[in-house]
């Protein structure tokens, strides 16, 4: 018999200028995926693309001990807007190198050399992992079936994210 799923409590955090809960098709399918998986929305916002404001939600966030994810969309790109590395990468205690590579590895796969414009980094701060992805649907959906669904499910061999936030797995804090 296999060990059941341990559901995480995640937060999904939107970068854009332009958009809205009604119009964040990326939030929401983050949202959806998660849901589908069987963790839990802690919070959902958006916030505009300034690197205080990004910086300001995901350290609270951070700093929330009922937050296990953050997961960001939006703003990893190279336009003069596009901040979100820069707000997040100071807040990291670690880095998930591998990441940004294997996101590129699949996302090549779908929009070709293209991919080398995304700038999506993983880390972990305070015992909670966070993703930060692009801000298509497309790029959202590509991280969550080809890599977060895995590593963010505590049953996942041989080894994942999940349990590194878990509090009873003794990984945390």
């Amino acid at each position: 018999m296999s060990e059941p799923m341990i559901p995480l409590n995640m937060a999904v955090l939107t970068i854009s200028d332009t958009r809205d809960m009604s119009t964040d098709r990326s939030g929401a399918l983050l949202a959806e995926r998660l849901a589908e998986a069987g963790h839990r929305l802690a919070d959902r916002q958006i916030v505009i693309d300034d690197v205080y404001r990004i910086r300001a939600v995901v350290a609270a966030w951070i700093a929330d001990p009922d937050i296990q994810v953050i997961l960001t969309t939006g703003g990893t790109g190279f336009t003069g807007r596009d901040s979100t590395p820069e707000a997040v990468s100071v807040l990291l205690d670690k880095r998930v190198e591998g990441f940004g590579e294997l996101f590129r590895h699949l996302s090549w796969q779908e929009i070709g050399s293209s991919t080398v414009q995304s700038r999506c980094l993983g880390g972990l701060a305070n015992a909670t992992v966070i993703f930060c992805l692009p801000g298509s649907t497309g790029a959202c959906r590509t991280a969550w079936d080809g890599i977060l669904a895995e590593q963010l499910d505590s049953r996942h061999k041989p080894c994942n994210f999940a349990n590194l936030v878990i509090p009873e797995r003794g990984q945390h804090g």
